[in-house]
């Protein structure tokens, strides 16, 4: 109980509202010093995400192509969440939680940019020649000694991090989601369910160690090939319900746009689903075979518009469009955008939402293994300490499918947010830095 008191009220602290305003100050100092560069570019940044992303070729080795990076970020970005928290940012804040998950999302743009820059810039070459980088290495290499200790503390709160809020809770989503499609349909009994998870979770397990102890290599083409699928599958079926019941979006448009009062909910809903600010996709963009750093910050831009703009916002309107029940005040979860999605297609829904759900999760689970491995690798100057990392990581999944975590997501919930704090004061020092490189790039393309 102490533990959890202490927990609740650090938890508390990060993800209210001074941690807001910081994230929120740093992304406005950076759109400011940029120029509003996410505005002024972003028809660039789309032509140069876009485009690049339909050409076929391999990477140098110890490298991804620049698709594959951005993949691999967004397997760690768009997960559960898009689907269960925007329902609870929703049923807390009201509709108006969307408007302001938008305005966080137009300041993350700026924000991640300026991560994917830096890691870019200052990453280095591991001793096995893999690019290697992200905050940890944006401080060490780019503010001096001094600052030496907020890198350890980064990588540290990410270690602390990576087994609960990438992989068990991952895996507790994945296991929940298969145990009520069958069970919905009756094709098992509730006394088979533990037998049933602890199947699921050494399945996983073993997936995720296939995946991971293949290399960086195999990591970039599993999530250049899951991400596209998944997240092409959920927004087909969430414009479908917009479509079915397109005579009510007016009124939702309306709703969004005129209840202000959910500030708090929204912003940290965009936040923690984007990622901007915490600096964790930069780790997987410092692994592109490119040469412009600011060049592969644009995949910045385009990820949160992805992760925000257009998922986190179809999953609102499956909410708000459907007509489904929201006791408004309430928290509420994955259910919530379940029943928007079975409330226009019939219970046959809830069998893709246990598909979308696996696959977001799972997406999850091999974005922040490659993360953790970085962290640790950081933390021990040793690439040999990767290896058993997977080992171990990959193990934690049959934990998360049979255990009841109970405190351990929101620990890990506050280690996630702790990680931001030292990203933000490196990405305000640097920002003069970030403003350099954007110019002379631009000055470069003429």
């Amino acid at each position: 109980e102490t533990i959890a008191a202490v927990n609740q009220a650090v938890n508390s602290f990060i993800w209210g509202i001074p941690a807001m305003v910081c994230i929120i100050g740093v992304g406005l100092l950076l759109s400011v010093r940029t120029g509003f560069l996410q505005i002024r570019k972003f028809p660039y940044a789309i032509r140069t995400t876009v485009g690049r992303m339909f050409r076929k070729r391999d990477a140098s080795d110890g490298a991804m192509t620049p698709f594959q990076a951005v993949c691999t970020a967004l397997a760690g970005t768009v997960g559960t969440g898009n689907i269960a928290g925007v329902a609870g940012a929703i049923a807390i804040g009201g509709p108006g939680a969307v408007f302001w998950m938008w305005c966080s999302a137009l300041l993350g743009m700026c924000t991640k940019f300026a991560e994917v820059t830096l890691a870019v810039h200052f990453r280095e070459r591991s001793d096995t020649g893999e690019w290697v980088g992200g905050p940890m290495y944006y401080i060490k290499n780019g503010l001096g000694r001094r600052w030496q200790f907020l890198a350890v503390l980064y990588a540290l709160f990410g270690v602390l991090t990576v087994f609960g809020t990438g992989n068990a809770t991952q895996v507790n989503t994945i296991v929940a989601a298969v145990d009520t499609a069958l069970l919905e349909y009756g094709l098992v009994g509730g006394s088979f369910l533990p037998t049933l998870n602890l199947i699921v979770g050494i399945l996983v397990a073993v997936l995720v160690a296939l995946v991971l102890l293949g290399g960086i290599k195999r990591i970039g083409s599993v999530s250049e090939k899951l991400v596209p699928f998944m997240a092409l599958f959920y927004i087909v079926l969430s414009v479908g319900v917009v479509v079915l019941n397109f005579s009510r979006l007016p009124y939702v448009l309306e709703s969004i746009g005129s209840l202000f009062v959910s500030m708090q909910k929204g912003v940290s809903r965009g936040i923690f689903s984007n990622e901007a600010g915490l600096g964790t996709g930069s780790i997987a963009h410092a692994c592109a075979d490119t040469k412009k750093p600011v060049k592969q910050g644009m995949f910045g831009i385009f990820e949160v518009f992805a992760d925000t703009i257009v998922i986190c916002t179809l999953t609102a309107l499956v909410i708000l469009c459907s007509g489904t029940p929201v006791s408004y005040g309430a928290a509420a979860g994955a259910e919530l955008t379940i029943s928007g999605f079975t409330t226009t297609y019939g219970g046959w829904a809830s069998i893709f939402t246990a598909v979308a759900l696996c696959c977001f999760a799972f997406s999850t689970i091999i974005g922040w293994g490659l993360y953790g491995s970085r962290f640790l690798v950081f933390l021990c100057k040793s690439n040999k300490v990767a290896r058993p990392f997977f080992v171990v990581y990959a193990l934690v999944a049959i934990l998360g499918a049979t255990m009841d975590l109970g405190l351990l997501w929101s620990i890990a919930d506050t280690f996630n947010g702790l990680m931001s704090i030292p990203n933000l004061i490196a990405l305000l020092l640097l920002s003069g830095t970030v403003v350099q490189l954007t110019r002379a790039f631009f000055k470069s393309e003429g």
